[in-house]
């Protein structure tokens, strides 16, 4: 009967289901308890699919795993069919109660340590069994995700322009100095005037670097960057030590060896903060964690920033 799945097609799902996670976190052991299944289950379904289809999916990378040519084009071909699964089900079990389910939630680095945790505790207060998976990363990671429909939600900075968003305020960046440096007792600073700084900062893919090398070639030259790092609490660490200074937003946290100076200039040394909900038709949960943070993030979001 044409209108039921064949034998070979119930017998795949759990296969796919096996290698799509392996894919993705790299990872047998990961994915084995992504899947809440014991290792040694995932190891044979991987070894099932690969003999289903002949060839080869992944090779060992060190501790981990990567995809053959032929796994990445698996993974490119059943990516749709597999959200489409799994977005039918997680309708079902959010239809059938509105007031539980799961947001995959994202948010970035600089607002972590006080206003999302603060923001979260007070929506549970409201919705105490919708549950959260938590997500951090920069832009760039963040807004991918969102399209790739591995999260439902996120507070991005700066706002993506690919992707509708809703403004929750501004996040002014200012120059963090440690407090023996001689900028340290300056009430303001061009940008002009750090073409002799070292700088420390983010990687290139991230917004705050990529807003570092612009303004300062607004100001006519190059950033000397000696220190390239991804987590804010140590570039933070390294800035007190005198190691460099760093175009920042204001810390959520005491950090005694640090001095933010205003930057001063004709640009707008701010970036815009923005709540973005992914490209797929968002859950009742979502939704509702969307509609708490359009109503109440700006104003939390705004103290942090003074």
């Amino acid at each position: 009967m044409d209108e039921y799945m064949s034998p070979e097609g119930e017998a795949l799902v759990p296969l796919l289901a096996a290698f799509e996670a392996a894919a993705n976190e790299s990872h047998i052991t990961r994915a084995a308890e992504l899947l809440n299944l014991p290792q040694s289950t995932v190891s044979r379904r991987l070894q099932a699919l690969e003999k289903v289809v002949g060839v080869p999916l992944f090779h060992s990378a060190g501790r981990g795993v990567q995809l053959t040519a032929q796994g990445r084009d698996l993974l490119a071909r059943i990516r749709t069919p597999l959200r489409a699964i799994d977005e039918a089900l997680a309708d079902v079990k959010a239809n059938a109660d509105p007031e539980s389910g799961l947001v995959r939630f994202g948010f970035p680095f600089t607002l972590g340590p006080v206003s999302v945790p603060s923001l979260l505790a007070d929506f549970h207060v409201t919705a105490p069994h919708i549950r959260l998976r938590l997500v951090q990363g920069h832009a760039e990671a963040l807004t991918a995700q969102l399209q790739g429909g591995s999260l439902d939600l996120a507070i991005v900075i700066p706002a993506p322009l690919e992707l509708r968003s809703f403004a929750l305020g501004e996040q002014p960046i200012a120059l963090y100095v440690s407090r023996e440096h001689p900028l340290a007792g300056r009430s303001h600073v061009d940008v002009a005037e750090l073409a002799d700084e070292t700088f420390i900062a983010n990687p290139p893919d991230y917004n705050l670097r990529s807003l570092l090398e612009t303004w300062c070639a607004e100001a006519g030259f190059a950033p000397r960057i000696a220190f390239e790092i991804t987590e804010f609490e140590t570039m933070r660490s390294l800035i007190a030590h005198g190691l460099g200074v760093a175009l920042l937003p204001a810390p959520e946290t005491t950090h005694p060896g640090l001095v933010g100076i205003p930057l001063g200039g004709p640009s707008l040394h701010t970036r815009t903060i923005g709540l973005v909900a992914a490209t797929t038709r968002p859950t009742p949960a979502a939704e509702r964690l969307r509609a708490y943070l359009a109503e109440h993030a700006g104003r939390v979001i705004a103290a942090s920033a003074r």
